[in-house]
């Protein structure tokens, strides 16, 4: 048994290059577990394996693997010594049925004794497999755990993948690994650089893929060092024009995988298609020609781009002249759209609407601004803004979809229509609701600035929710075609973040309002219910990704609060009531309770008769809360429930010394009702806030 480096390499077509460095470092994770799993290399060396991408290959190496797993001492164990024979010591056909499973008498077999009592058993040792015999497999299910939306055949095989597969390397050491991966033999061969390699090269050790790559085949393979290498050579050209790039990871990502020898160019536009709004100019740039443009200190647009070149021309100013000449015909639609499109105003172009489709039972998409003028109007005062300006930037914020720049560039809906609502004189408030009614397009990203373009941005978000799950089609699994997670989770943020008190069920009741009075579609009582269920089952994702415990989220969950902002402000207090010495002892103490008023056959209920109190122990917890209970209830009232829990962590006394001193369930049925009620009443208050029983879960 030998250890050395192994080497694996699936040589393909060029893979999508915005999905390379997810595949490759899901494909590096796969293999690594199952390396891992078979016991062919140890964690420390798993710490340092090294994975490899570029737009042909997917690749790893890993130090210090072994060509054969250890041999192995299994043990089976059979049945119990006590059912294995007979009262005459005959063996049973228990015993004889396992002895004849191991392949030996029942002689041969061994005692396996434990605490819980001794049973037959078997111990056999079993050889390790070879690197060779499990490398196939682990490779196979590598390939079959990628993340591949869509896998494609090719030739006249079977076999599917991302991209066709084109060679295999396997290799240990200096010796190659015989397999078969997809249907293409493995061997030592790779290929580098489409124009800058003369073809097949040969690897003679594993050791030295990467250099030998770079050397005779003129690819770097490394990924992160060739996206380090972009970095820096955009960097050294957008400082010698005065500028820099963006921030924009998901571009640089991309671009590092659309190339295998990066080699900057820098180029140049005229000036005068700075007078187009330069999102229309980047979008150009970035979207459709994976240029990266270049900005001053104040973030305004340079007339120069770059783009990465996967050659090293003997001619770079031809590169560089033939990009600018595709660029300069991309840069001339942009312009010609902006002019054009200022020549039909917002408010003509909302009749067009109709003539688009939001959804088969729902209408058009001018039916959704009629229905989200109502709902912005109706919101905007209560959230602070003026109803008139959420109306308007309402009746306004999808007529850019039928412009000419977002029927281009549709990641530009919502800003065209800021810029035309501006240079049309509409009130600044209102060209805010049109580009920020979008807000928040993903996890993290800003909300919503105006109290109007919020009230807007949940008519936009609540019509399309209400009226998608009320026409049925409920996400499922990891099927949500129209965002509704995406757009219950943007309605709480802002009720949240932006601290509105409105409830889920007044929302979704007013959403239901207008489908109704223009769709004439009635969403009935339950399936309102059902979404406000919907948009409340956001809430642990929400706060899960804010590091708060789930038994906690699940304590507010309990009590079904309406309001999102009313529960954020539980979430908060339990979460820090739960760090308190005393909420552990309280959080039995209650669960304690809730399993004892669980077996009642009728509701407790919580009127104390002080008169037939005996114990010192109830005569002291009924005062307790006697004590606090008023202050407690208007502390919780006005949502200070962080107060309002410390002074129920106060009780945590008076509650252990009445479980260790009181019998809840006395023979005197009185008594037992009374006490059954000073529970009751404790359990009340805390309910108030959360079931801080679940903190116990």
């Amino acid at each position: 048994m030998n250890t050395d480096t192994l080497l694996i390499e699936i040589g393909t077509e060029e893979l999508p290059p915005k999905a390379l460095k997810k595949l490759s470092e899901a494909f590096s994770r796969e293999l690594q577990a199952s390396l891992a799993a078979a016991e062919l290399v140890a964690q420390t060396d798993l710490n340092a394996a090294r994975s490899f991408a570029t737009p042909r290959r997917l690749a790893l190496s890993v130090n210090n693997v072994i060509s054969a797993q250890p041999d192995q001492t299994v043990e089976r164990r059979g049945p119990a010594v006590q059912a294995a024979f007979q009262d005459n010591g005959e063996p049973t056909p228990a015993a004889a049925g396992f002895a004849k499973s191991c392949g030996v008498s029942v002689e041969q077999l061994g005692r396996l004794k434990t605490d819980k009592g001794e049973w037959l058993s078997y111990k056999l040792e079993e050889k390790g497999q070879t690197l060779g015999e499990l490398i196939g497999g682990i490779i196979d299910q590598a390939i079959k755990r990628l993340p591949i939306p869509k896998r494609m055949r090719w030739g006249d095989g079977s076999a599917e993948f991302v991209r066709p597969i084109k060679w295999v390397i396997t290799m240990h050491g200096a010796d190659v690994i015989p397999t078969t991966v997809l249907d293409v033999a493995s061997s030592n061969v790779t290929r580098g650089h489409r124009f800058h390699s003369d073809g097949d090269i040969t690897i003679e050790h594993a050791n030295d893929y990467e250099t030998t790559l770079l050397e005779q085949g003129h690819v770097v393979a490394d990924f992160a060092l060739r996206q380090a290498q972009i970095s820096e050579q955009v960097a050294e050209l957008a400082a010698q024009v005065g500028g820099h790039i963006a921030d924009d990871p998901a571009l640089l990502d991309e671009v590092t995988g659309l190339v295998e020898h990066p080699t900057a160019v820098l180029g140049q536009f005229d000036d005068a298609f700075l007078a187009v709004p330069q999102e229309c100019l980047i979008s150009s740039m970035r979207d459709h020609q994976k240029y990266f443009h270049i900005v001053d200190s104040q973030g305004t647009l340079k007339p120069h781009f770059i783009t990465i070149s996967n050659i090293q021309s003997s001619n770079p100013d031809q590169v560089r002249t033939g990009n600018e000449k595709v660029l300069r015909a991309r840069l001339s639609d942009a312009q010609f759209f902006w002019e054009t499109d200022q020549k039909t105003k917002l408010a003509d172009r909302v009749k067009r609407l109709d003539s688009v489709l939001f959804h088969i039972k729902l209408g058009s998409i001018l039916d959704k601004t009629k229905r989200i003028e109502m709902l912005a109007a109706r919101l905007a005062e209560p959230l602070g803004g003026e109803p008139s300006i959420a109306q308007r930037g309402a009746r306004l914020a999808k007529a850019d979809l039928v412009s000419d720049m977002v029927g281009e560039f549709d990641e530009l809906q919502g800003i065209m229509g800021h810029y035309y609502a501006d240079r049309e004189g509409e009130d600044r408030l209102v060209g805010e609701c049109i580009e920020q009614h979008y807000w928040p397009k993903f996890a993290g990203d800003q909300l919503p600035v105006s109290a109007e373009a919020q009230a807007v941005a949940l008519a936009d978000k609540l019509d399309s929710l209400v009226g998608i799950y009320g026409a049925g089609e409920i996400p499922t699994g990891d099927k949500d075609p129209y965002g509704l997670r995406r757009a219950a989770l943007s309605i709480l943020r802002i009720l949240i973040e932006e601290q509105h008190s409105a409830t889920l069920a007044a929302l979704v009741a007013q959403t239901s309002d207008g489908y109704l009075a223009h769709q004439g579609l009635e969403i009935d009582e339950s399936t309102q219910t059902a979404i406000v269920d919907f948009i409340r089952g956001r809430l642990m994702a929400f706060y899960q990704a804010q590091k708060i415990d789930t038994n906690t989220i699940h304590a507010v969950l309990a009590c079904e609060p309406d309001s999102p902002l009313d529960f954020d402000q539980r979430v908060k207090a339990v979460h820090a009531f739960s760090a308190v010495p005393e909420a552990a002892d309280l959080a039995a103490a209650n669960k304690r309770i809730s399993n004892i008023l669980k077996k009642q056959n009728i509701e407790p209920s919580t009127e104390v008769d002080q008169s037939i109190l005996v114990e010192p122990a109830e005569k002291e917890l009924y005062l307790a809360i006697e004590s606090i209970e008023l202050d407690c209830i208007a502390l919780f009232d006005n949502g200070n429930y962080q107060q309002g829990l410390e002074k129920l962590a106060s009780l945590r006394t008076p509650v252990d010394d009445f479980f260790e001193h009181v019998m809840v369930m006395s023979d005197d049925a009185a008594q037992q009702a009374n006490r059954l009620a000073i529970l009751k009443r404790l359990q009340s208050l805390f309910l108030r806030v959360a079931d801080i029983a679940l903190l116990q879960a």
